[in-house]
């Protein structure tokens, strides 16, 4: 084994191990949660949906790498890499969704005054299901081309122009369909992300305003805020900070790479690292502040 598949498996490894036990352990729990408690907590199936969605991007992210590095040639077809890639690209729009999900969610409960947001919360498992139902579809929906332009590396004769993702190829398609595809992701992005900003502006707010009831600790305006609501909102601004950094600066070395055209191991090292990075420590942050405290589901 050449030593840049070595420390690729190395990167690799630390980030997919412990993102697995770190988001079976959250899914279980959620799951364990829910299942014996009297009301399921809509905040604890969008936890249950983002695990599951991080689990899928480091399953089919690692055996695209897997192939890719040790040259499993016949690993991978025409249909393995169709499903492979499909699913790495779905489930990163369902992580995006179902993060600015938790996010406005938990804005909203700790802003009761804003009314208008309020109405907007969703107050049982049956409204999160319709949200997450969505989420798939507009997910499944962007991701479709990917179907029928995906072809394995070893059915190709790599004179073929196309666009190498790991194993396999993305073959070019027409202008219409290529820009239609890439304005529906853009928009996807755009709109979830402009809502993670307002609901971690408007959490950092709170907080803000909590930090300063804390200095008058006995002033009634402090009643209504319970320690672990501050501590999931903390969890929920730690979790947008760390899934900002992960998105744009994967969407800025994807860029740099496209533009330049490389593909050697450091570029595959370093896009390894940033494409498992939110979905391999994402699920620690909520284990430490969701998932430990015995109240802090019930808050919700």
């Amino acid at each position: 084994m050449k030593w840049n598949n070595i420390i690729h498996t190395i990167i690799f490894l630390s980030l997919a191990g412990p993102g697995i036990v770190g988001n079976i352990l959250m899914f279980v729990r959620l799951v364990h949660t829910s299942t014996l408690g009297t009301e399921k907590k809509p905040v604890g199936i969008i936890l249950i949906h983002l695990a599951f969605s991080n689990m899928i991007i480091i399953c089919s992210t690692g055996i695209r790498d897997i192939a890719t590095v040790f040259y499993f040639k016949n690993f991978l077809g025409d249909i393995g890499c169709k499903v492979v890639v499909f699913l790495a690209r779905m489930a990163r729009g369902l992580s995006i969704c179902t993060t600015c999900l938790l996010s406005v969610v938990q804005a909203v409960t700790i802003s009761p005054r804003i009314t208008l947001w309020t109405k907007l919360k969703p107050q049982t498992s049956w409204q999160v299901f319709q949200f997450l139902l969505l989420f798939w579809v507009v997910n499944v929906l962007i991701s479709s081309n990917l179907l029928c332009y995906v072809k394995s590396g070893n059915s190709l004769n790599r004179s073929v122009p196309g666009m190498f993702i790991g194993h396999c190829y993305m073959l070019p398609s027409r202008h219409t369909i290529k820009w239609l595809f890439l304005s529906l992701m853009t928009l996807r992005d755009v709109v979830f992300q402009s809502l993670m900003g307002w609901s971690s502006g408007s959490m950092a707010h709170h907080l803000y305003e909590h930090h300063k009831c804390v200095l008058y600790l006995y002033s009634s305006r402090c009643a209504h805020n319970s320690p672990p609501e501050i501590r999931a909102t903390w969890s929920v601004l730690i979790l947008m900070t760390c899934f900002l950094f992960f998105y744009w600066a994967d969407f800025i070395f994807s860029f740099y790479i496209g533009f330049t055209v490389t593909h050697d191991s450091i570029s595959l090292n370093v896009k390894t690292f940033l494409e498992l990075g939110y979905a391999g420590f994402g699920p620690y942050v909520l284990i430490s502040r969701y998932i430990h405290p015995r109240n802090a589901l019930h808050t919700h």
